[in-house]
């Protein structure tokens, strides 16, 4: 398989984690997505949309949307570790708390958003830092709450790692990088930190992907 993304992309992050998890070889090919390369005719014959990641399977399929993705590996290659609970409420709460990062939070802080704000809006850096940080606590201020729950274990959901904790690790990811302030989170910042130890994540990471940048 070939995974097209950006080390940074919170997104691609998440397809990274997924594939580590299922212990799937993929090759990388990077799309620089600060040098514009998304908006070139190349990518957007991969992807109309001109966003990462886009996922390029054994089967020639190519795949976009790190949600659609991450469950086409779980639907693709069923052995353990599932990335969704094998119960029908686990899934849908699992579900959930992935949607509220990939859905809510994430589409209002992505590149091309920030990029928008200070191009076509003029904001200042301030003003830019000031919306990012504002819909992060927005976001992770519902996120703790709906964490502190008997559920919740070492992981989003119980003591495995699901969708949910795949999406949670990249946004805490970008969050810090924004110097955001996560001291009124202890919940989704133990998870986070746990998560991150645990090799599929770590491999995942933007720092260890220097030879796809």
């Amino acid at each position: 398989m070939t995974l097209h993304g950006y080390y940074r992309s919170s997104a691609a992050y998440r397809v990274r984690i997924a594939l580590n998890l299922k212990g799937l070889d993929y090759d990388q090919v990077p799309v620089n997505l600060a040098a514009g390369a998304q908006c070139e005719e190349g990518f957007r014959a991969l992807n109309p949309q001109g966003l990462v990641p886009v996922l390029e399977t054994d089967d020639g399929e190519r795949l976009t949307q790190s949600l659609s993705i991450c469950e086409y590996l779980d639907e693709r290659y069923p052995a353990l570790p599932a990335l969704l609970p094998a119960d029908v409420a686990g899934r849908a709460r699992v579900r959930g708390l992935a949607q509220l990062v990939a859905s809510e939070m994430h589409p209002l802080n992505n590149l091309r958003v920030l990029k928008y704000l200070v191009g076509e809006l003029k904001l200042d850096e301030a003003a830019k830092l000031a919306w990012y940080r504002h819909w992060v606590a927005e976001g992770f201020t519902a996120l703790e709450a709906m964490l502190e729950s008997e559920q919740t274990g070492r992981c989003c959901h119980g003591d495995t790692p699901t969708l949910a904790d795949i999406c949670l690790v990249p946004q805490v990811y970008n969050a810090e990088r924004f110097d955001c302030d996560l001291s009124a989170y202890p919940c989704l910042r133990a998870i986070a930190e746990h998560c991150r130890g645990l090799p599929a994540f770590a491999q995942a990471s933007p720092e260890r992907q220097a030879d796809a940048r």
